[in-house]
């Protein structure tokens, strides 16, 4: 059986002068219009260079396909998501419950915010998600909470460690986008975004020695 081929999803080429990046910019926020409205399925470079007011040709300069311009709107809104994150499980001034419980909080809303062009994203992930770009972001989440747990939990074997990077990430991934769909109040989705936190931290609580430390944490951050 043939190797099913990996899409390529690199940019051919990055803007060096105003205008070139102007263009790119038009061309992505016409994506976006194109992606909410359309669906991933039906999303196409036509339809896009036609929203964008530029030819096709002019598109090409910069996506070889269609595939490279979903991936580049994932990247951006992963590479948003990943700084929020990165800036609060890695803030040695919150202790590690805090950390995680307000992680939850701001990847829920995140989740929660434009959820149609989220959605839209998801849906058109299987078109891209093959291509090795795609696995670094992935693997570049992983590690981001492996790093927390690992401080999280300092006494804890690399397998365990690496049990628990994977349970969180697991966990806050699919509720997050299942909450998306739901169209709940941000006052819900705080709830549940708490809820979920007081979950992760009792988890810690048994896994680790923050014992009483992790349970007065928690308090206090309500």
């Amino acid at each position: 059986m043939a190797r099913r081929r990996k899409p390529v999803i690199s940019a051919r080429k990055n803007p060096q002068q105003t205008r070139s990046a102007q263009l790119v910019a038009a061309i992505l926020e016409a994506a976006i219009r194109v992606l909410v409205r359309d669906g991933a399925y039906h999303f196409t470079t036509a339809r896009v260079a036609e929203a964008a007011g530029v030819s096709v040709g002019s598109l090409y300069q910069y996506f070889p396909n269609k595939e490279a311009i979903l991936f580049r709107l994932q990247a951006q809104e992963w590479r948003q998501t990943m700084d929020q994150l990165d800036r609060i499980l890695s803030d040695q001034s919150m202790p590690a419950p805090q950390r995680i419980r307000a992680a939850v909080r701001t990847f829920f809303r995140s989740e929660c915010d434009e959820a149609a062009f989220r959605s839209a994203l998801e849906e058109a992930a299987p078109l891209y998600r093959e291509a090795p770009e795609a696995g670094a972001h992935a693997e570049e989440g992983r590690d981001l909470m492996e790093r927390f747990i690992k401080d999280a939990l300092p006494r804890a074997s690399a397998r365990e460690r690496a049990f628990a990077a994977d349970l969180v990430g697991i966990v806050m991934s699919s509720t997050g986008k299942a909450i998306s769909i739901q169209n709940r109040s941000r006052s819900e989705v705080d709830a549940l975004a708490d809820a979920v936190g007081d979950m992760f931290c009792a988890y810690l609580e048994t896994r680790g020695d923050h014992g009483r430390t992790a349970t007065q944490a928690v308090r206090k951050a309500k």
